[in-house]
């Protein structure tokens, strides 16, 4: 997994601040470690928008103004449920050998004949997994294949397969949780919508 370097400040946790440093184009953010003092900190709110959207995970290396730097990752995000933009961020520290869970992009490859031959439309149930392990041995993205879907079909965490990843991490989540389905296409599920109270 590719690690990204983010620049952060430290801040003080007042309610009043974090308001002020919105204002001024940061988003206010704690650093913590099991066992260790979480930290307050700020870091930009156009850096870290382009590594959240992003479609792929990175580790981040936090670089303090001292020259001081962590390796961490992103644990949790708070938005605004008006604009959507970013307004908290929990950035989780790790040692090298370090059992962690972290959230990884699922992506996906392959031409499945419910797509292909039936027409269908690939519904994604799931946008990220959640993997345990340590985190030189997470993926930026978890690929799953689709090739084998037909019209009607849906995966589930229970079917996904760990190729390379296997021994290296666990999926988490209720194994019985959709990932992705292939649905009809709309025009067949309206129509099949207005047959049924026919033949009632």
């Amino acid at each position: 997994m590719e690690t990204r370097a983010l620049s952060v400040n430290i801040r003080e946790a007042k309610k009043k601040e974090a308001e002020k440093l919105r204002r001024a184009g940061r988003v206010p953010a704690v650093v913590y470690h099991k066992g260790e003092e979480t930290v307050s900190i700020s870091v930009d709110e156009m850096a870290l928008t382009k590594l959240v959207h992003s479609a792929e995970s990175h580790l981040i290396d936090l670089q303090y103004p001292d020259g001081k730097s962590t390796r961490s990752f992103i644990k949790d995000l708070q938005f605004d449920p008006v604009s959507d933009r970013v307004i908290h961020a929990d950035f989780q520290l790790f040692s090298a050998d370090e059992v962690v869970e972290m959230e990884v992009p699922t992506h996906f490859e392959g031409e499945c004949p419910g797509i292909k031959i039936g027409g269908g439309k690939l519904q994604v149930n799931l946008h990220a997994v959640t993997l345990k392990g340590k985190p030189e041995d997470m993926p930026e993205h978890f690929t799953i294949d689709i090739s084998s879907l037909e019209l009607g079909h849906t995966l589930h965490i229970r079917d996904l397969k760990l190729g390379a990843l296997e021994g290296k991490v666990t999926i988490l989540g209720d194994i019985d949780a959709p990932v992705v389905s292939i649905i009809a296409p709309r025009k067949e599920v309206e129509a099949a919508a207005e047959e049924a109270p026919a033949q009632a």
